[in-house]
């Protein structure tokens, strides 16, 4: 008999993303509209993509399994 699978979490998987190394990372909010009102070094710094902290990581690969 075959062993349910986990389904991933839809949500997780659009905000979430395993790096070569297994890292968790994940990019910053606030970067898709209005951006006018935000000064240069501040949309610069919201492109880059940021680290998970080891407190949420293992809740995050629970709802991400599979990647």
């Amino acid at each position: 008999m075959a062993k349910n699978k986990m389904k991933t979490h839809s949500g997780a998987k659009k905000r979430f993303f395993v790096t070569g190394t297994g890292k968790i990372r994940h990019y910053h909010s606030g970067h898709s509209h209005r951006l006018e009102g935000k000064d240069a070094a501040r949309r610069r710094r919201l492109k880059k993509d940021s680290g998970i902290t080891k407190v949420h990581e293992k809740r995050i690969r629970t709802l991400i399994p599979y990647k």
